[in-house]
């Protein structure tokens, strides 16, 4: 069973959305389906350079051509997710809009009391597993985990996450109390953002998906500390996983996509083949392992079903630690 990480949220801040669009090369010689629609918007939370902002661009990329379709990705950000599903719950349910489904937004309508939560959502099918770590700079004066545990206990520290309810916020808060420590943990509205203030030496550690790092890890700017994996990872095999150093936590971060309700079966059975081509094509994967997403497709069915035993078990642990009533 995957563990869920949580914890209190400190608030969450509303912003103006940023909308940053782009549309993705199409060939639709390639497709292998009629599909009804000629454009199809992703919608993410995410600000430009963030996880799921990287994920939707790189998977347009090949999905616009499995479906014969130009692909829009359009940037809402603010509220932690709320903006970005409010479009999408007030979307048509005909196929062309998606939203890119991590567990933020499950946080979120845990957390607060937004009008539209996860449950308006329609699960249509996981692409990938994405592993977290902890990351700092390079230049700066952390060598291991431990040194980052031992100066919070001298003069506190400052760690670094994305949006309040993010599983990265909910993770560094749940290592804090398991350390016995309490350094602060900020914020940020996208992984760019977090990165650049690592680097920059204003936090000690962030932690986010191993490919929002990728090209500083390569230019040798930023050291990875653990990850947060079960198991260590393949392309960083020499870094411990947080459970390793004695700390028994797993974070498991989902990337896939969610539709409108009652979008209809036709597009979910599209969508279902047409991810299952492209995770076996071979381009596509030198890319997604380039970086370092795990493949983990999981059928809408079964993304449903995963969905579900995901929230309800986020929900039971934070009644269980009071953290929501």
């Amino acid at each position: 069973m995957i563990k869920v990480l949580q914890a209190s949220m400190l608030g969450l801040v509303f912003k103006i959305v940023m909308v940053s669009l782009i549309i993705a090369p199409v060939y639709k010689a390639g497709a292998q389906e009629t599909y009804p629609q000629d454009v199809v918007t992703l919608i993410t939370h995410s600000s430009p350079g963030g996880g799921s902002d990287v994920f939707l661009r790189q998977l347009a990329r090949y999905l616009g051509p499995e479906l014969g379709v130009d692909i829009a990705i359009e940037n809402v950000r603010g509220g932690s997710g709320v903006r970005a599903v409010a479009e999408l719950v007030n979307s048509p349910a005909d196929g062309s809009t998606f939203y890119a489904y991590t567990p933020t937004i499950i946080y979120t309508s845990l957390l607060s009391n937004p009008d539209y939560t996860f449950r308006d959502l329609q699960p249509l099918v996981n692409v990938f597993f994405d592993e977290d770590v902890i990351y700092t700079s390079a230049s700066g004066p952390f060598e291991t985990l431990s040194d980052v545990i031992d100066t919070a206990r001298e003069r506190r520290g400052r760690w670094g996450a994305s949006t309040p309810a993010s599983l990265e916020r909910q993770a560094l808060e749940q290592l804090k109390r398991a350390a016995g420590i309490a350094p602060a943990i900020v914020t940020h509205e996208g992984g760019g953002d977090l990165m650049l203030n690592v680097l920059n030496g204003t936090l000690d550690i962030g932690v986010g998906e191993a490919q929002e790092i990728r090209s500083q890890l390569e230019a040798d700017r930023l050291r990875v500390l653990a990850v947060f994996s079960a198991e260590r990872m393949q392309e960083l095999p020499s870094v411990p996983t947080v459970s390793e150093l004695g700390y028994d936590l797993v974070l498991t971060k989902f990337r896939g996509l969610a539709g409108p309700k009652d979008t209809p079966i036709e597009i979910i059975l599209a969508l279902e083949n047409a991810i299952q081509r492209l995770l076996n094509d071979p381009d596509y994967r030198d890319i997604y392992e380039d970086e370092m997403l795990t493949a983990r497709y999981m059928s809408h069915e079964d993304f449903s079903d995963f969905i579900a035993l995901f929230s309800s078990n986020t929900e039971s642990f934070l009644r269980d630690t009071g953290v929501i009533q």
